[in-house]
């Protein structure tokens, strides 16, 4: 394929790596891994998320923002401040990359939601950073919070994902886990924001795939308070797995069956126990269910989930090396850091996988 020639229906690359047993690894793995998939992206976009590379500040939540200009910035860090404890704050570091231009202006923030405001009213710490984060997000023009979880980072722009990840010079942090994702934008135009990952609090989404229920679900998750500000399905899937997960309790699993759910044909030959489960998963988020081709990378605190839509129509695959655990739209991606495996298989459509750190978050 030529870039810049023709659309490419299957583009976009991701790929990801968890050590499970806690053991921190450098991010320049994840750049050389998201090189060998180079042409599934066009140099619209491309980002990674690290976890455990902020331990200094582990109990901080590091908001990651981009600014166009010093007034949305003053005003931004008024808000911030009025609103929380800041532990510390400083541009991000980058340095000059061939590829990356027009960056914004980028920082960060250590903070703490404020004590009292907090008790008056009456919300979980959780709660409050998301309400800030959208208030940021959807009312002070020419600021984007693309970060705000705890003891993890993402870091997204306009260039090709190795670019990008030189720019941050990610080889300079080490985290327990990282994802990266190279973007070909299908319905959306590349911008600093719109790049993958999308994040809220410790949740980071990374997709290949376009997702043609995305009104249905778009329409359904905003009459719970979320604001899908970007027009990109990736910013749904990360709304509806934090509305999933955080607000309702589902299991990983389980959130599985609601956004890939089996077809009726399927649950009918499953077992009963099962089958009770999976009707009342469809029942009550009937508009949840994801339509389309898809593969994701979801990580958190702790570790990471591969899924597939339920037909397989993106390729995903997973392996195995000792503690460490992969995950890659293409095997390539995962030999190019790690040449011996243990295994290496194709996920079935839907099925989830999920990798963890054997003795929980340090």
């Amino acid at each position: 394929m030529l870039e810049g020639q023709f659309r490419n229906p299957s583009g976009c690359a991701i790929s990801g790596v968890i050590d499970r047993s806690g053991r921190r690894m450098s991010g320049e793995c994840m750049i050389r891994s998201i090189s060998t998939m180079h042409d599934r992206s066009n140099g619209l976009g491309g980002g990674f998320a690290g976890y455990g590379i902020y331990p200094e500040y582990k109990d901080y939540y590091a908001f990651h923002l981009f600014y166009d200009g010093a007034a949305s910035k003053k005003e931004t860090e008024d808000f911030i401040g009025s609103h929380f404890d800041v532990a510390f704050q400083s541009a991000i570091s980058t340095r000059k990359t061939a590829g990356v231009t027009d960056a914004p202006v980028i920082f960060r923030y250590f903070v703490l939601p404020d004590s009292r405001k907090l008790e008056t009213r009456k919300l979980d710490e959780e709660e409050y950073v998301v309400r800030a984060v959208n208030k940021i997000n959807t009312e002070i023009k020419g600021a984007y919070v693309f970060s705000c979880g705890k003891n993890m980072g993402i870091f997204k722009g306009v260039g090709f994902p190795e670019d990008i990840g030189r720019f941050y010079r990610l080889d300079e942090y080490e985290g327990y886990a990282w994802t990266c994702h190279g973007r070909y934008p299908t319905n959306t135009p590349g911008w600093w924001g719109g790049a993958h990952p999308f994040g809220l609090l410790d949740y980071s989404v990374v997709h290949n795939g376009e997702i043609s229920s995305y009104d249905a679900n778009r329409r359904w998750i905003e009459m719970y308070g979320y604001k899908c500000n970007l027009q990109t399905d990736t910013e749904v899937i990360t709304y509806i797995v934090d509305f999933l997960l955080r607000k309702k309790k589902l299991t990983l699993g389980e959130v599985a069956k609601v956004i890939a759910a089996s077809f009726w044909t399927t649950i009918d030959s499953k077992p009963e126990e099962d089958r009770e489960q999976e009707i009342l998963l469809r029942k009550m988020f009937p508009s949840l269910l994801i339509n389309g081709p898809f593969s994701i990378i979801f990580g958190y605190t702790g570790g990471l989930m591969a899924l597939n839509d339920r037909l397989k129509l993106r390729s995903m695959v997973v392996a195995e090396r000792g503690e460490r655990a992969y995950i890659a739209s293409e095997e390539c991606a995962i030999r190019a850091i790690e040449p011996e495996l243990d295994y290496v298989r194709a996920p079935r459509g839907g099925e989830p996988v999920i990798f963890e750190l054997n003795g929980g978050v340090k």
